[in-house]
């Protein structure tokens, strides 16, 4: 449906919204202000929701709460939250029935007018999108018109403010594959950041988590799809794809490399000589020196690469270069917590995969950290894993849920068996990172880089972040 179309539908229709998260909350607050009539499930009881659903009654929506809260769903459009898959037989059940299964997400893209930029991908689409945002930002300023809109899988839901949103705006979006699984439109530009296993907890196999990332940029909408040259799972979806498509290399040094990869409409960029350098189908040109890249390491690298790409032509080698020599990165990843003792503590705690985590150990090379690791069991293989801690690690310090599973593919390592790499596990998590600090000599690097997300222990990994910053600043 078009945005008129949903619009005008809205309007008295009978609207389920599963879930009372962050999106969803202004999603029934957009519902009731366009004549909807809402009712929302959450699993929570009324107790634990405080104040909320008092508030809601007040405002006519119908609850049902607790135990039970999946029974008998219906209405002309169920809403469901990203983290309820949609083949749950509670939502294919009010399918039959004749409801219009959708999502906080899938609303936003069919309303949204301004021009819309996606991001997905295993790793890297938090600083992507950040950097995306802030390039645009700049290149606003300078002209004097049009305002960006960052959200999605980040910062604010972006559905509350839509109906203040005009053409000449840009709005970047982080998906994940949760929010992607059932997307039926999308953005102008797509960018898939790389693709390894994760979320293999929620997905029935990784098919399925690479069908998902695939849908940022295979539905009607999409001009330009931007991907990693060097990622084996995004090289195949450049491959598979029409679209006119710009690949990303940091390992590639001349255009030449790209071979048999590039066809006509496509655009570049790779490293050469220490410059990003861009080639848009007809010249190359030197964007960004690398040496004035704020951010360390190569992931930050291909990170400002594709936002380069996915603002090509809307901001200028100026705006590209006074975000990338200022952008001092998103909270929680590799973030200097404190120097104490000749010791430097960094919170890396949105390191949620073992790719992520050999990404931020690779920035610091060739300082080699002690690292606390360990969390919520994804069903991840944790040997890569392994093998970024035994390349770049000083020590190990696991905790959480999956201490034992990464335990169990550090022993299948001979630097383990030898002794090269000391192992110390500790459950709790306040006594792992004062057991790093005990570990730690001067000049050392403790890194909170867990690999794993944070469920077991914490509601997110931002207040795992927090709860590793205060421990660290009350040494």
């Amino acid at each position: 449906m078009t945005g008129r179309e949903w619009r005008k539908r809205l309007d008295g229709a009978r609207c389920t919204v599963i879930g009372l998260g962050v999106s969803n909350r202004p999603l029934v607050d957009f519902l009731l202000s366009h004549g909807a009539l809402v009712t929302v499930c959450d699993r929570k009881s009324r107790e634990e929701l405080g104040d909320v659903p008092a508030q809601l009654e007040a405002r006519g929506v119908v609850l049902r709460l607790g135990e039970g809260y999946l029974d008998a769903v219906d209405g002309d459009f169920v809403f469901r939250s990203p983290g309820l898959r949609p083949d749950h037989p509670a939502l294919l059940a009010a399918v039959d029935r004749g409801a219009i299964l959708s999502s906080e997400m899938e609303l936003f893209f069919a309303l949204c007018p301004a021009k819309m930029i996606g991001i997905t991908g295993s790793d890297g689409k938090t600083t992507t999108t950040t950097l995306t945002g802030l390039m645009l930002e700049q290149a606003c300023r300078r002209r004097g018109c049009g305002r960006v809109f960052v959200g999605g899988n980040i910062g604010r839901p972006l559905l509350s403010a839509v109906d203040s949103m005009c053409e000449d705006d840009f709005c970047v979006v982080e998906l994940s594959s949760f929010q992607l699984q059932t997307m039926k439109t999308s953005p102008c530009r797509a960018a898939v950041t790389n693709v390894t296993p994760n979320h293999l907890d929620w997905h029935t196999g990784m098919e399925e988590y690479v069908a998902a990332k695939k849908n940022l940029y295979q539905n009607v909408g999409c001009e330009r799809f931007i991907t990693n040259a060097e990622n084996a799972q995004t090289r195949n979806m450049a491959a598979e794809s029409s679209l006119p498509r710009t690949l990303f290399s940091s390992q590639k040094s001349s255009l030449e490399d790209f071979g048999d990869l590039l066809c006509e409409g496509d655009r570049a960029l790779w490293l050469a000589d220490g410059k990003i350098m861009a080639w848009d189908g007809r010249e190359t040109r030197a964007v960004l020196d690398r040496k004035d890249l704020f951010l360390p390491g190569v992931h930050n690298v291909e990170n400002c690469m594709t936002a380069i790409a996915l603002t090509d032509g809307w901001v200028s080698d100026e705006d590209i270069f006074a975000v990338a020599s200022t952008f001092q990165g998103v909270e929680h990843r590799l973030e200097p917590v404190r120097e104490l003792d000749g010791v430097t503590y960094y919170n890396s705690s949105i390191d949620s995969s073992p790719a992520r985590t050999a990404a931020a150990l690779s920035a610091l090379a060739p300082r080699r950290p002690i690292v606390i690791c360990g969390g919520y069991d994804k069903k991840i293989p944790f040997a890569p894993l392994a093998d970024a801690l035994c390349k770049h690690a000083k020590a190990v310090v696991l905790t959480g849920a999956t201490a034992p599973k990464i335990l169990e593919a550090l022993k299948a390592r001979p630097e383990v068996e030898k002794g090269m790499l000391p192992i110390y596990p500790e459950p709790d998590f306040t006594k792992a990172v004062t057991l790093a600090r005990g570990l730690a000599e001067r000049g050392d690097i403790v890194l909170l880089s867990p690999a794993c997300a944070s469920f077991d222990a914490f509601p997110n990994f931002a207040v795992r972040g927090e709860t590793f910053r205060k421990i660290v600043q009350g040494f």
